[in-house]
């Protein structure tokens, strides 16, 4: 069987400098959120604020210039914790920072990284991941969009699902085929960037049992795209994607989206919590800092140029299940009940995390995928 570990890394004292600059800004511009509307931090959509971080130089902050601000991946993970300790909205240039741009930034032509990058890291340009389909969601091997060869360029024909903010983006990277599958079920699989104003594309919100409308269904009908938007070679496109979600797998939002209602439970049993009280919250606590050393080494090995698939998966599969715990403890530890309407800023957010929380685990990959893929990586299978 083979082994991986985590390194242990210490944050540089650049960090720390950073930290309590963002801790200033963060209460200055949004310290007026109510808890229930920091709780909804992931898919809280504001273009204003991600301007702001922006003009900040707090989007492409690893990215060499003139695109990014060439500062440490431990410096931009700093940043995002604190963004989403504190709850604030993140979600309309999260996917592009997170993931779009790096893929861009090395898998792009200079063309690309001139057109799409500096719109990242301004905070103006937001993108959307176009990977799951219906009836393929994560193994995305299966997918049948596909794409084929025009004398303008490629006609793109096939349906998007569970695409995150389509109807408020820009543009969506789109996983598609662009030759029939073989033996290789990986094998003729490309990427796109996809301006999402293009004529043929039609795009419809899912609105979901919480009453929000942050996924949709989008549909290729045959939609052109040019030449230059393929990223990276033809046929590339699985080694591509298999990169882009190290960076989806790894981050602070991992275990930190439940985050908000966890600290409003120990607020709460401050004034007078019992001794099972101090056993549970202990070791919760002391899982959330498990796994915050183990998405940091993550973060440290991404930034020393490694690949770090197999960590990046456990860290999801683990946080995923630490998020998820957190309504049980409200419910078992707190006397009240969730209440979307009329409720208390606590009921309500425990109402939206204990509603939300079921989708955790489609982020990046479900459970038994991201389970299997360590498991190939032990040599297990």
């Amino acid at each position: 069987m083979r082994a991986f570990e985590f390194e242990t890394y210490q944050l540089p004292s650049e960090a720390l400098t950073l930290r309590q600059e963002v801790r200033d800004f963060l209460s200055q511009s949004i310290g007026h959120y109510s808890i229930s509307e920091k709780a909804k931090s992931w898919v809280g959509f504001d273009a204003n604020f991600s301007a702001q971080l922006g003009k900040n130089g707090w989007l492409g902050m690893t990215w060499p210039k003139p695109f990014g601000s060439a500062r440490s991946s431990l410096e931009r993970y700093v940043v995002i914790e604190e963004l989403l300790a504190f709850g604030a909205p993140v979600a309309a240039h999260w996917i592009a920072e997170r993931q779009s741009g790096p893929l861009i930034l090395r898998f792009g032509t200079e063309d690309q990284k001139n057109l799409y990058l500096p719109g990242i890291s301004k905070g103006e340009t937001f993108f959307c991941i176009g990977m799951s389909e219906p009836g393929s969601g994560s193994d995305l091997a299966s997918i049948i969009t596909h794409a084929s060869r025009h004398a303008d360029g490629w006609l793109l024909n096939g349906r998007k699902v569970w695409t995150t903010y389509a109807h408020k983006s820009h543009f969506m990277i789109a996983l598609v085929r662009t030759s029939r599958a073989t033996e290789d079920r990986h094998a003729g699989l490309s990427q796109f960037v996809i301006d999402l104003s293009s004529p043929g594309i039609t795009i419809k919100p899912i609105r979901n049992m919480i009453g929000d409308e942050e996924f949709n269904e989008v549909t290729f009908d045959n939609v052109l795209v040019d030449h230059s938007m393929l990223i990276g070679q033809e046929g590339n496109g699985w080694q591509q994607v298999v990169a882009e979600l190290a960076f989806e797998r790894s981050g602070p939002d991992r275990f930190l989206s439940s985050y908000i209602l966890f600290k409003e439970i120990i607020r709460i049993l401050q004034i007078d919590m019992n001794d099972s009280a101090v056993k549970i919250i202990g070791r919760l606590t002391a899982q959330l800092i498990t796994l915050r050393n183990m998405s940091l080494s993550v973060a440290a090995m991404i930034d020393s140029g490694k690949q770090p698939n197999i960590q990046a998966s456990l860290v999801k599969d683990l946080g995923v299940a630490f998020e998820q715990s957190i309504p049980e403890l409200a419910h078992e530890l707190v006397n009240c009940s969730p209440r979307k309407l009329h409720g208390t800023e606590f009921e309500k957010s425990l109402a939206y995390v204990q509603q939300a929380c079921v989708s955790f685990s489609l982020r990046g990959g479900t459970t038994e995928i991201l389970r299997g893929m360590v498991a190939r990586g032990l040599g297990l299978r």
